[in-house]
């Protein structure tokens, strides 16, 4: 489902709904000429000049910035991300962990399917109001990519108005600080131990609205924390700070922690790897979820 893909899907801005001379003489604050102007230092002349490429070639105005040599694709796609709000960083300019696709290549087909299991869970078991719950990432053995769908998925939701929580709930071998760059030595396994308060949550450089509770120090007894209570008051506080919250949580092949923390969290989604998951434990997992309170989004068959 989420094959790698070095291509931009194509972006394209509306026609400008005013006069060319009211563009290149006072260029509102939205438009892509101003934002190229103000950012990659076009020139007003340059502008006129794109603008008259424009008309004689039947163009749009990015593709005729590009064709004249006076931006590339990218900055085209940068600066209408920048038109439309849309937080994205190219990552030319910022080294981002190479697993998060949403952030570094988010016009991609790949990127579409997270934007669609994005809605399907908004629609469905995240709720609404006092009936809001987060979502726990499952899956039934290691290796499956749950962890680099609970990141990218956290990154889509973070591109939606609000601000985005991702909680990392793996405390026997957690890895999202490493995607993150996070640091771990504070967590999870600190609240739940009465050794750390909450505001161990730290924002996520360069994704505005994305926020991270990491693991924390690895403890010996993992699934006798997940088990308290505290946990549950933990979700319920986050809920009422954030508005989408996901919570990694480690394979379930390695004990009942997985299943514990899809109850506190009250809804889930089972990721499997195509060609690597075994039907017979994801069928075991999916059973053993039916038979409780939790609220099943799906089964994700990840195609890494």
């Amino acid at each position: 489902m989420f094959k790698n893909t070095s291509q931009f899907a194509q972006v394209s801005e509306q026609p400008s709904m005013i006069g060319r001379e009211a563009v290149v003489q006072d260029q509102p604050d939205n438009s892509l000429g101003d934002i190229l102007r103000r950012t990659k230092g076009l020139t007003a002349d340059q502008v006129k000049q794109a603008l008259d490429y424009q008309e004689l070639n039947g163009v749009r105005f990015g593709e005729a910035v590009v064709a004249l040599g006076l931006a590339t694709s990218q900055d085209i796609v940068w600066a209408l991300a920048q038109q439309f709000h849309y937080p994205y960083t190219p990552n030319s300019e910022v080294a981002l962990h190479a697993e998060l696709v949403v952030a570094n290549n988010p016009f991609s087909e790949q990127v579409e399917a997270f934007r669609d299991l994005r809605s399907q869970l908004v629609g469905s078991v995240m709720g609404q109001g006092d009936a809001r719950c987060a979502v726990a990432i499952v899956s039934s053995d290691e290796g499956d990519g749950k962890s680099f769908v609970a990141a990218n998925l956290a990154v889509a939701f973070s591109q939606l108005p609000g601000r985005t929580l991702l909680v990392d709930g793996d405390l026997r071998r957690p890895r999202l600080h490493e995607i993150f760059g996070v640091d771990v030595s504070s967590g999870l396994s600190g609240i739940l131990s009465g050794r750390s308060a909450a505001n161990v949550i730290k924002p996520v450089k360069h994704l505005p609205n994305l926020y991270m509770l990491p693991a924390g120090v690895v403890p010996p007894n993992p699934t006798e924390l997940l088990h308290r209570a505290a946990f549950s008051l933990l979700l319920k506080e986050l809920l009422g700070k954030f508005d989408y919250v996901l919570v990694d949580t480690p394979a379930a092949s390695v004990g009942a922690d997985a299943r514990m923390i899809a109850a506190h969290c009250g809804s889930c989604l089972v990721v499997g790897r195509k060609n690597r998951s075994r039907v017979d434990r994801v069928k075991k997992l999916v059973g053993q979820l039916n038979r409780s309170t939790v609220k099943l989004a799906g089964v994700l068959m990840n195609d890494l």
